[in-house]
């Protein structure tokens, strides 16, 4: 029963505890449950559609002060032709661009994964960061990796 798959689980399941991401934790727990009681299909539906059904949750989370009136829409107009509207715009184009990237990294890299989350426990300890999740790490990874190519181009 303690396959590599099942002992590598256990480990991200470690070391989300004790970085204290409850998602991190949370993802390996439920993912070690289901190998372990071997209703692996799910494996399918979680790598083509996981990412999907996430994102639609955190998207629903970020809209619900527009839906409960919060945010009105003039405030909205004023504040996008403001500096920090503008560069929130570019910011957001940036970082969804560099998600991108990153979750094609880790679909050709998935052995990252435990890079990534090591890292998210350093920043949690050392800079007091917070553990977003690993699409936004894959994706500052990706940059990271460009521009060390870059500079290595250069280098020759």
């Amino acid at each position: 029963m303690l396959t590599t798959a099942t002992i590598g689980l256990l480990i991200l399941l470690i070391l989300g505890l004790w970085a204290q991401s409850t998602l991190v934790a949370a993802s390996a727990a439920i993912l070690l449950v289901i190998r372990l009681t071997r209703a692996q299909f799910l494996f399918a539906l979680l790598e083509h559609r996981g990412v999907e059904i996430g994102l639609l949750f955190l998207t629903m989370a970020m809209l619900v002060p527009f839906a409960d009136g919060r945010v009105k829409p003039g405030e909205i107009w004023q504040y996008f032709w403001s500096l920090p509207g503008l560069l929130a715009v570019v910011g957001g184009a940036v970082a969804t661009h560099l998600n991108g990237r990153g979750l094609k990294l880790l679909a050709d890299n998935a052995h990252m994964m435990v890079g990534l989350i090591v890292g998210s426990i350093i920043g949690v300890i050392a800079w007091g960061g917070i553990p977003v999740g690993p699409l936004m790490a894959a994706g500052v990874t990706y940059l990271l990796l460009t521009v060390v190519q870059w500079i290595g181009g250069m280098l020759r």
